[in-house]
């Protein structure tokens, strides 16, 4: 999940978030079933329109955050042309593409309130076993936020290297990403301390 919810409520928006990461896993089975490259063409394109029954905004942001995908996508693609494969690595391109996208179609049509508030609701019978919860709870919440955020974060990097350099971005930005990073992960900490800690 790559992305926070989208602002413009959609259909898709007051469908429970139980309901919508149970077709989601039901979806991830059924494309890791099949590695035909027409079954996964026909999903991916299924899922472009899944998103266009959000309307064109909702779309073009869901397709903006997916851009980071690509560079996996190349290497897996070339990588299996090499191999002499490439039907196969198409497939895996493909697959990849279809369960990010529905992934991410799932965060951007719910709030991350109602995302906690599931989480809570599986690890329930760990708390009639007396087991605190509350740690496990915010840490999935701040990985579901902090993932767009550390995607942004590498953007900035990236136009702020281009704005100063006319060679392309190298790993050179890694460490400045883990930086700031560790840097948000510490304003968070101060921030859960002063509100009482984790109970």
């Amino acid at each position: 999940m790559i992305s926070l919810t989208f602002p413009t409520r959609t259909w898709a928006h007051p469908v429970p978030v139980g309901w919508k990461l149970a077709c989601l896993s039901g979806a991830t089975v059924v494309l890791f079933s099949f590695g035909s490259l027409a079954v996964q063409t026909a999903a991916l394109s299924l899922t472009a329109v899944l998103y266009l029954s959000a309307g064109r905004g909702f779309a073009w942001s869901g397709l903006k955050t997916l851009r980071i995908l690509w560079p996996f996508l190349t290497v897996i693609v070339l990588w299996h042309l090499i191999e002499g494969s490439p039907h196969e690595g198409l497939s895996i391109a493909l697959r990849l593409m279809s369960t990010v996208a529905l992934a991410n179609f799932v965060t951007m049509t719910s709030r991350l309130s109602d995302m906690i508030d599931l989480a809570a609701w599986l690890l329930s019978p760990l708390r009639r076993l007396g087991l605190s919860t509350r740690g496990l709870e915010i840490a999935i919440a701040l990985v579901i936020r902090f993932t767009p955020l550390l995607s942004l974060r590498g953007a900035q990097l990236v136009d702020a290297w281009r704005a100063r350099s006319a060679r392309r971005p190298s790993w050179r930005i890694a460490l400045p990403l883990t930086v700031m990073a560790l840097d948000d992960a510490d304003h968070v900490a101060e921030a859960l301390k002063a509100r009482g800690g984790i109970q």
